[in-house]
């Protein structure tokens, strides 16, 4: 698959710029994260795809060979035995195109992120 071009400005150009079966796993990755948080913003950030509610939740991305999530080193340290399997580094995880999306891990990750915007923001109030 060769590299995208980038200067997106939704989330649906950039999905849009691969094939189809790809596009297809990044409209389910999508529809993951919308069912847990249907009231965040969708958009592009550092030429991804992003979820933002009261900062950055999640951002995800396809590349050759696999699927990047990045939902911050919070994110994956507290998923960290579910994410032993994948490849990943301090605040990111790599799914294979290989294998299954693990959906209910995403809606479980961006859950977390919700909760931890969530608990910001009402820190910021006090």
């Amino acid at each position: 698959m060769a590299k995208p071009p980038t200067g997106f400005t939704t989330i649906d150009e950039y999905i849009a710029t691969f094939p189809t079966e790809i596009q297809t796993i990044l409209q389910e990755i999508r529809a993951a994260i919308r069912e847990v948080v249907p009231d965040a913003e969708e958009k592009i950030s550092y030429q991804m795809p992003t979820f933002y509610l009261h900062g950055n939740l999640v951002h995800f991305a396809a590349f050759k060979n696999h699927i990047g999530f990045y939902p911050t080193p919070t994110g994956i340290e507290a998923f960290q035995e579910r994410l032993s399997q994948y490849k990943g580094a301090k605040g990111s995880v790599q799914f294979p195109l290989d294998q299954p999306m693990p959906l209910d891990l995403i809606r479980d990750i961006t859950k977390f992120r919700v909760d931890e915007a969530i608990q910001r923001k009402g820190r910021a109030k006090t």
